[in-house]
């Protein structure tokens, strides 16, 4: 008779175990409907760390990218190709009107290439660029770039930027699984730390959120987002101030045109079969005034007489600095060296242009030509016979160079500039095509025509 009590006394206790615990299914089971009936198409794949399933607006993108750019476009187009979901997300896809980003260098174009993406300099009225031409005192020194073992169609490429941009937006848009969405991003969305999306504002002016696992920030220098994730400094010296002038020919056909005036240089390359763009630039952060007519005075009366009479990014910048005039007898000898070093030919001018184009990407060359410079400066001074105001012009020109370039190699970090095969990389640079790879190239696409 006790056996029989404690049998049923422990088959009532499994019997309320077991109801409850399929109460709490039920009631668990009951809510995730509820939210999934919330959100039918909106719910996000990805579980977070609170176990919530979140609504987000386009589950199952695998990349966000902000900008639609040079670098947004591409990189859009490169991974739709690969299979990615991408969705791009552009303040404005109407055509840009911008002055930065016209002048294409031939390693820029052995990008395109590379990335499949070569036609989006097609049907935009696009210039080949074959070097360029320096001015200086009415002296000149034509520079080409060293072409000599790529295929002929292989040179820069000038026009302008909006068409560019436009051609490789639609290029990207082609893919299936790219989506490009006009839209302010306001901000990252993160979590413990972590980047899952953006949150932005619709063309409709709706505050809408996109998660994806990587979100890539690429909408320029100025970015609002940047600040979030580094500390940048953009560095300002001056402003370029842009002219279109019509029907005007260069004395360089397909070159681009760099005269050496005082304050600053002023660059000149076509943008269309019918266009060149002048490029002023404009010491300083406050630009003259273009609505009390200071602007035109100033281009009237400092610059225009210059041209008249002498009728691009790291290493940019140093040449900036190295042709910009300065009072300082070293820099002029610096900024006179420069000219003159170029201006010898052979190895001289091929190197510095190489590396200007994009066809020598090796840090290293940057800073030997640099130095080569500032050593031809010196001896420039001190043959046939030095001086001591000679010997004391010479080593302060040896310490301005080094004011310069010093800062970049810190700015760039030594094993980047000196050592970069010890950086690990997750995908190494290919060589770039020669002749005989673009013509095969291009035979093989005239076979698919």
């Amino acid at each position: 008779m006790v056996l029989i009590d404690q049998h049923v006394i422990w088959t009532f206790f499994a019997s309320l175990l077991g109801f409850v615990l399929l109460y709490t299914f039920r009631r668990n089971s009951s809510k995730r409907k509820t939210k999934k009936k919330n959100f039918p198409e909106e719910c996000a794949e990805e579980s977070f760390a609170d176990g919530e399933c979140r609504p987000v607006n386009g589950s199952g993108t695998d990349v966000i990218i902000v900008g639609a750019g040079v670098a947004g476009s591409a990189l859009a187009y490169t991974l739709g190709k690969d299979g990615r979901q991408v969705r791009v997300i552009e303040r404005d896809l109407t055509e840009p009107d911008r002055i930065v980003g016209e002048l294409l260098q031939p390693g820029g174009y052995l990008k395109l290439i590379e990335l499949g993406l070569e036609d989006c300099v097609e049907e935009i009225d696009a210039q080949r660029v074959l070097g360029y031409a320096l001015f200086k005192d009415g002296k000149n020194a034509k520079l080409s770039y060293p072409l000599e073992k790529f295929h002929s169609d292989v040179a820069g490429r000038s026009f302008h930027n909006g068409r560019f941009i436009q051609r490789m937006r639609e290029k990207a848009a082609t893919l299936p699984g790219v989506k490009l969405e006009q839209g302010t991003v306001t901000s990252l969305l993160e979590e413990n730390g972590t980047v899952r999306g953006v949150q932005y504002k619709s063309k409709d002016g709706q505050e809408l959120k996109a998660y994806a696992p990587l979100t890539i920030v690429c909408d320029g220098c100025f970015s609002n987002l940047r600040r979030t994730l580094c500390n940048p400094k953009v560095d300002m010296p001056s402003c370029f101030v842009g002219l279109v002038l019509e029907n005007c020919q260069l004395p360089f056909a397909n070159h681009g045109h760099v005269i050496l005036a005082d304050p600053s240089p002023i660059l000149f390359y076509p943008i269309s079969s019918t266009e060149v763009r002048c490029l002023v630039d404009v010491p300083g952060q406050k630009l003259p005034s273009v609505a009390n007519g200071e602007m035109a005075n100033y281009l009237k009366t400092v610059v225009a007489p210059q041209p008249v009479a002498s009728t691009i990014n790291t290493l940019a910048g140093a040449l900036y600095k190295v042709f910009s005039a300065s009072p300082d007898q070293a820099r002029k000898e610096m900024r006179q060296a420069c000219f003159d070093y170029l201006s010898l030919g052979g190895s001289f001018s091929t190197g510095p242009v190489a590396l200007l184009s994009g066809l020598n990407p090796r840090p290293l060359s940057l800073v030997l030509h640099f130095f080569a410079v500032a050593i031809y400066g010196v001896g420039r001074l001190l043959l046939p016979f030095p001086s001591p105001k000679r010997m004391w012009i010479g080593a302060r020109l040896i310490l301005s160079a080094s004011g310069i370039i010093f800062p970049i190699i810190k700015a760039e970090g030594v094993r980047q500039m000196f050592f970069p095969a010890t950086i690990p990389a997750y995908h190494r640079a290919s060589a770039p095509p020669v002749k005989c790879d673009i013509q095969k190239d291009v035979a093989s696409k005239d076979q698919q025509a």
